[in-house]
């Protein structure tokens, strides 16, 4: 309940405490039955072996094929089972058509009849993104001078049979619908289903009028913390195939006559994206900066900005260095552009109460630095660090991440990514008052029909 207040839900009924210590009871029976039952194998293993070894020798050997035994279980059978049901909802739900969802209809567009990208090759998620954006006219409205309308690139997993050739016919798209003609183009690498945030893109189209280009590669169709845990290269290896693509064409361009290049990327994609442009390669001509959101914990470019922060500065809200290359924003951060800014601009934007930023393995030995000192507004003030049961906690939370209210969690605001974006771009034109009117509409947009 004390996280429900300071997410701003309703404290359970009285009647649910006692549902979880049912279910409590049931699955600790059921671990002490197994575990005895495993014990009586391994006795019953060492009786028989006796007969012809030694004792000690015996009671080795019997504990080795036990532990054989369950992680044969464990591994082949069960996890690989629970894997393989995963991956066919999953491909079922990336093949499924939204009901009352066609095709773009302009020669202009990704996934229309002249499109590079075939239509029915285009997964759910990317479907959803081609034709759910912003119109001209709905940017229109929180603008008075002329605006455009914005441009979209989506490969699925099945338009290509690879991560390099996805990412060679995005290039090829990109440049027939003129996204590098726009001021501004993003690199966009998305979560494991392939979904890219509503609330992130709609809210650049908005800032920058329209006179932008998203374009993105889809790597998998399983949620993010599955792929996270089975398979995380998959997405670093499509985002600097993309990024390497997009990258050398922009880099024989005019300066002058070029767009503003960004990295975006959310949970598993801003993994993915986070180490796409190498800042060792892109010295020369660099980009023009990143916004991640939600990065998870096995990133190690956060993982190393986050370890050596300004002494003082939390953990769940770093200072690092001067602030002019990178910077953090939470879910009540305000725009600092005041501050001056390097050439390059990293922003990463994340929640105290995000488990896919804060889950690791080493909760299970050693307490985290966001639980030492004052720790973030959205964490319980009860939470308190032990071995193996926060790490359980912590781990349990993972698949139900984004089943916070907006703003909380895994699950990112308009707000933030509107604060972000004008940290992060050279927005113009905006005043106090139009930013609050535009993260008030997207903000009801997005409560009112939920990402799935």
């Amino acid at each position: 309940n004390s996280v429900r207040s300071l997410m701003e839900m309703e404290e359970v009924r009285s009647a649910e405490p006692i549902g979880f210590l049912i279910i409590t009871v049931l699955v600790a029976v059921s671990l002490l039955t197994a575990a005895r039952l495993l014990i009586a194998l391994g006795a019953w293993i060492s009786g028989r072996l006796q007969r012809y070894i030694p004792q000690k020798v015996s009671i080795a050997i019997s504990v080795i094929l036990v532990a054989l035994f369950v992680n044969a279980l464990t591994n082949e059978i069960v996890a690989r089972g629970l894997l393989s049901l995963a991956d066919g909802i999953s491909l079922a739900a990336d093949q499924y058509i939204e009901h009352g969802i066609s095709p773009p209809l302009g020669e202009d567009q990704c996934g229309g009849p002249e499109s590079l990208v075939p239509w029915p090759s285009i997964g759910r998620q990317g479907k959803l993104f081609l034709t759910t954006g912003p119109t001209s006219e709905q940017i229109q409205s929180y603008s008075s001078t002329e605006v455009k309308q914005p441009i979209r690139v989506y490969v699925g997993m099945r338009s290509a049979d690879d991560e390099k050739a996805r990412a060679k016919l995005a290039l090829q798209e990109l440049i027939r619908v003129g996204g590098f003609e726009r001021s501004m183009l993003i690199v966009a690498t998305p979560t494991g289903t392939g979904w890219l945030d509503e609330g992130a893109v709609d809210s650049v189209e908005y800032l920058h009028r329209g006179d932008t280009a998203i374009v993105s590669t889809q790597y998998s169709y399983l949620p993010s913390w599955i792929t996270l845990l089975v398979d995380p290269p998959r997405a670093k290896h499509s985002a600097t195939a993309l990024f390497d693509e997009i990258y050398a064409y922009w880099t024989k361009l005019p300066k002058d006559q070029r767009p503003k290049l960004y990295l975006f990327g959310l949970s598993l994609g801003a993994y993915g994206c986070e180490q796409a442009a190498d800042l060792m390669e892109t010295f020369e001509d660099p980009i023009q900066g990143a916004l991640w959101s939600g990065t998870p914990f096995p990133s190690s470019q956060w993982k190393e900005i986050v370890s050596t922060r300004n002494p003082g500065s939390p953990a769940w809200l770093p200072q690092f260095r001067d602030g002019r290359m990178v910077r953090f924003h939470n879910q009540t951060t305000e725009p600092d552009v005041e501050r001056p800014w390097g050439p390059i601009r990293n922003l990463y934007l994340q929640h105290a109460s995000d488990p896919m930023v804060w889950f690791s393995p080493s909760l299970a030995w050693q307490r985290p630095s966001w639980l030492i000192g004052t720790r973030g507004e959205d964490v319980s003030p009860y939470l308190r660090w032990y071995p193996i049961i926060t790490f359980l906690q912590v781990a349990f939370d993972l698949p139900l991440a984004t089943t916070t209210p907006i703003g909380y969690g895994h699950n990112y605001s308009p707000d933030g990514y509107i604060n972000g974006w004008v940290t992060v771009s050279e927005t113009e034109g905006w005043t106090d008052e139009d930013l609050e009117r535009l993260k008030k509409a997207l903000t009801f947009r997005t409560t009112s029909s939920p990402p799935s």
